[in-house]
C-alpha cells in the first residue's frame, strides 16, 4: 500500500519551504511514500523542473503519479474540442513520463444536456484514442487511470468508470471515494457500503487487477447535484471516513495507491490513512504501529 498527498499542505508552505522539489523529504519524514502532481489547472513545466522533481522523489522512494487538467472533455460533441482534450492528456503524459512517474488521473468528460448514453461513448473512444496516442509517442508505460466523478452532469459513475476499464487492461480506475461518496448523496456510511464498492471493482476486473487500484480520498461536501467542496478529517461533519475502509484493505490483500484530497491537510490526513491502515493490519489493535 502507498499513501500520499495530491499536492501540497498548507502547513508545507508554513515552514517556509517554496517549491515542490523539496516535498518528498518532508513527506517521507511523515511516513508517506505517494504524491501525486496536480496538473488540474494547466500543464506549464519544463522538463527541465520535472526531471528534478522526478529524481527527488526517487532518492526519497516516493511512487509519483499526476493529475491531467480538469477541463478534459471527451464527451464533448465538437471533433476539435475533443482533440484538445486529447492534447492535454498528452502534455501531462509527457511531462510524468520525464518526472519517472507511472499514472495519470483523468476527469472523462460530462454532459450538460442531452442523451448521457452518447456521452458515455464520446468518452469511450477518447479514451482509445488517447491511449494509442500515447503508444504512438512511446509512452506505452504510462497508465490512464479514469476518475469516478462526483456531480450528476459528470460523465464516470463507478459503473461507467469500470467499463471504460474494461476496455484495456493498461486502463486502472481512480476510484475517488469523496466523489461516490457525494454522487450517492452520502453512500459510503460504514463498512458494509465499502466493501460493495470493492465488489462490483472485483467482479468488473478481477481481483488480482483490483486489488492494484488507485484511489482518492477525503471527506466532502454534497448539495442535490453531488459535489460541493472537499474537507479535512479533523471536520466531524463530513464524510466519508477511511476507518471504514482500512479494514477491507487488509482483509482483501489491496496493494492500491491511496493519494488524500483532503483540503489543505492532504499530506496530514494521508499520514493518518496511513496509521489507521497499519493499525488495521495488527494482531493486537492497541499496539501502536511502526514507521515504515
Amino acid at each position: 500500500m502507498r499513501f500520499g498527498p495530491a499536492g501540497n499542505s498548507q502547513r508545507f508552505y508554513d515552514e517556509g519551504n517554496t517549491a515542490t522539489v523539496q516535498a518528498f523529504a518532508w513527506i517521507k519524514a511523515m511516513g508517506l511514500n505517494a504524491y501525486e502532481y496536480p496538473f488540474g489547472r494547466g500543464v506549464t513545466m519544463g522538463e527541465e523542473t520535472a526531471a528534478a522533481i522526478g529524481a527527488e522523489a526517487a532518492l526519497h522512494g516516493i511512487t509519483l503519479s499526476a493529475h491531467a487538467p480538469y477541463y478534459i472533455n471527451f464527451a464533448n460533441p465538437d471533433p476539435g474540442m475533443r482533440e484538445k482534450s486529447v492534447g492535454y492528456v498528452l502534455s501531462a503524459a509527457r511531462m510524468l513520463h520525464v518526472m519517472g512517474g507511472g499514472r495519470l488521473v483523468v476527469h472523462p468528460g460530462g454532459s450538460r444536456a442531452g442523451d448521457r448514453a452518447q456521452a458515455v461513448a464520446l468518452c469511450a473512444q477518447g479514451l482509445v484514442q488517447v491511449r494509442q496516442r500515447l503508444d504512438d509517442e512511446g509512452l506505452d508505460g504510462i497508465i490512464l487511470c479514469p476518475e469516478t466523478m462526483g456531480k450528476k452532469g459528470q460523465i464516470g459513475d463507478l459503473m461507467e468508470t469500470l467499463a471504460f476499464c474494461q476496455m484495456d487492461a493498461r486502463l486502472v480506475p481512480c476510484v475517488d471515494f469523496a466523489h461516490l461518496h457525494a454522487l450517492g448523496q452520502g453512500a459510503l456510511p460504514d463498512t458494509e457500503a465499502f466493501a460493495a464498492v470493492l465488489d462490483k471493482l472485483e467482479a468488473a476486473l478481477g481481483k488480482k487487477r483490483a486489488r492494484g487500484m488507485h484511489a482518492h480520498f477525503s471527506t466532502i461536501e454534497y448539495g442535490a447535484s453531488g459535489e460541493k467542496k472537499h474537507h479535512t478529517f479533523a471536520e466531524p461533519d463530513y464524510g466519508p471516513r477511511f476507518e471504514h475502509l482500512a479494514p477491507l484493505l487488509v482483509q482483501r490483500g489491496y496493494h492500491a495507491t491511496i493519494i488524500c484530497e483532503s483540503k489543505g491537510t492532504m499530506a496530514e490526513d494521508a499520514a493518518h490513512m496511513r496509521n489507521v491502515y497499519h493499525q488495521a493490519k495488527l494482531p493486537n489493535p492497541n499496539e501502536t504501529p511502526s514507521r515504515i
